[in-house]
């Protein structure tokens, strides 16, 4: 049976997130020849609702208000849940991102509904959605559905494969007034901590650093290796609460939660918190010089030696390839 699927867009300083158009590819499943409603807070360009368009989006909604320019818990789960509501869609997917594992349970628990959380998967059996999720930290994966009401659910980023973009698509613009009162969050000015242009958690490469970097500078190997690769720089909690690089970097159940097509751990032992965070990559490399370091029970390839001797050679290596 076709459903009317509800995806909220997230970007990122005015630039669409490769999320959003992961979650549209998760929705058109899920619709079944249905109805899939892209749902916008603030402005849009003609050229990003062309994108939307082409990877799902049939109508574009565009929820306007002066507070929506930039994130707030307050706002947006106002106006979401007031989208919802006027809506009445069934299904409504978000990008589980920091912004949307915010203030997801929020609306979930105004409207009354359940949510799926952090899904890595969706497949359609009939009339029925199913998703898969991780539990015990990525030790198993359970399977979920909703059995009545509203589908509510967010996926984790760079787990669905997203679909060939259609460039005959076109979709429908629609523009919504919200009312957003009450902000408890005033937010004056934003500083951006970041590692760089690569946003972690849809990065394809990442490469990290944990103790075994020894101090700050130590990451400037790691770096190297990551702009000849066009890598992500990540670290593990060690390597933060050390003082080596910024929090915003850390990757592990306190952190964020990659699953990058391939990921390049240096000096990093292996403690279960940041196992959390990557053990589900398609592919993982170790490099530390302790043969018994836990990381090589979860790499497919292991090289036992110092990252201040192996790093540098695998950079001169991988420059040696030509770009595909």
């Amino acid at each position: 049976m076709s459903k009317h699927v509800v995806v909220v867009v997230e970007s990122r300083e005015g630039t669409l997130r490769n999320v959003s158009f992961e979650v549209l590819t998760a929705a058109q499943k899920i619709a079944s020849g249905g109805n899939v409603t892209a749902v916008v807070f603030g402005a849009v360009t003609e050229e990003q609702v062309q994108q939307l368009a082409q990877y799902g989006a049939d109508t574009v909604h565009v929820a306007q208000h002066a507070d929506l320019q930039t994130y707030s818990t307050d706002g947006y789960t106002q106006a979401f849940t007031q989208v919802v509501e006027t809506i009445k869609p069934d299904a409504v997917l978000i990008g589980h991102t920091a912004i949307g594992r915010d203030y997801a349970p929020r609306v979930a628990a105004r409207l009354g509904l359940g949510l799926i959380s952090d899904c890595t998967g969706v497949t359609v059996e009939g009339d029925e959605v199913i998703f898969t999720r991780p539990i015990y930290a990525g030790k198993l994966f359970q399977t979920k559905k909703v059995t009545s009401g509203t589908i509510f659910a967010t996926i984790r980023p760079n787990n669905i494969e997203l679909a060939e973009p259609d460039t005959s698509r076109t979709a429908q613009v629609t523009e919504t007034a919200v009312d957003v009162t009450n902000i408890r969050t005033v937010i004056q000015n934003i500083v951006r901590k970041t590692t760089g242009t690569i946003d972690l958690t849809e990065a394809k490469i990442i490469v990290s650093g944990g103790r075994g970097v020894k101090s700050a500078d130590g990451f400037a190997p790691i770096k190297e290796l990551a702009d000849v690769l066009g890598a992500a720089v990540g670290a593990s909690r060690a390597a933060c609460d050390a003082g080596y690089c910024d929090y915003s970097m850390q990757v592990g159940q306190t952190g964020k939660v990659v699953t990058p097509d391939l990921y390049i751990a240096c000096g990093i032992s292996g403690a279960v918190q940041h196992l959390a965070g990557m053990s589900n990559s398609k592919i993982i490399i170790a490099i530390n010089k302790d043969p018994d370091a836990p990381i090589f029970k979860v790499a497919d390839y292991g090289i036992v030696g110092d990252l201040f001797e192996v790093v540098p050679l695998l950079t001169e290596e991988f420059k040696k390839v030509p770009a595909v």
